[in-house]
């Protein structure tokens, strides 16, 4: 079920009914904020809820929007095991090869690199590329550090989330996003131990900070400051 409100601040609110939901969840999308409950959800709650998230949700808003950044040629991207290298070949189709510390993707001659159907292929090309490398690097490293701080988890999943580098839920189960790769290997360790620290203390209290800054050596404030500067793929 879908259904349109409209809001002076916030413009367009999409609300959804979702069979998979378990919780209220908020997201905007687009410049439409789109709020999804239960089945069994109460409309009202929701609303409630958003007129709740309302500071948050103009600070998304008014965020300039950034387009994608077209993937072509002349494209640098260092992620945590390859280097990006898209070229041109006699091909009559797309290849893929990861080797040697580089992710090469072969492109048809006549390519254009600007047609959205060229950047869909070849955005699934470096997903692809960072799902496997990401299951093969990340488990290990969080083996690492739990050990090494002494944290325990049950189990660590690799999702392609586009709004978290990481989450922890309440059987302590990890969630780690694919685009972790893209980050410098200190803040990969950072979103880590975040999610670790996560085992102990759900939510984000002085305590949380606290465990953080053990673990960091104080520099968790000024590391959750660096991760901003970054984005998920």
């Amino acid at each position: 079920m879908e259904k349109k409100l409209q809001d002076k601040q916030l413009g367009t609110i999409l609300i959804r009914t979702s069979s998979r939901a378990r919780h209220y969840n908020l997201r905007v999308k687009d410049g439409i904020v789109i709020a999804t409950m239960p089945e069994q959800g109460d409309e009202q709650k929701l609303i409630s809820f958003i007129h709740e998230k309302r500071p948050q949700l103009l600070r998304f808003l008014s965020r300039p929007s950034i387009a994608p950044q077209l993937l072509n040629e002349e494209t640098e991207l260092q992620a945590t095991t390859f280097k990006l290298h898209i070229f041109r070949s006699d091909r009559a189709g797309y290849y893929m090869k990861l080797a040697d510390g580089f992710l090469h993707i072969a492109c048809p001659q006549q390519t254009r690199f600007e047609e959205e159907k060229v950047q869909a292929t070849l955005r699934d090309l470096l997903e692809r590329a960072l799902r496997h490398e990401a299951r093969r690097v990340l488990p290990p490293r969080l083996k690492t550090l739990a050990e090494q701080y002494g944290f325990t988890y049950t189990s660590v999943k690799i999702n392609n989330s586009k709004t978290r580098w990481g989450s922890c839920s309440g059987k302590k189960t990890i969630n780690l996003s694919l685009s972790l790769l893209l980050l410098p290997p200190h803040l990969v360790d950072y979103v880590l131990l975040h999610e670790l620290c996560h085992t102990l203390e759900m939510n984000h209290s002085e305590r949380f900070w606290s465990l953080m800054d053990q673990v960091t050596g104080n520099r968790a404030k000024a590391l959750r400051k660096e991760l901003k500067g970054y984005s998920t793929l």
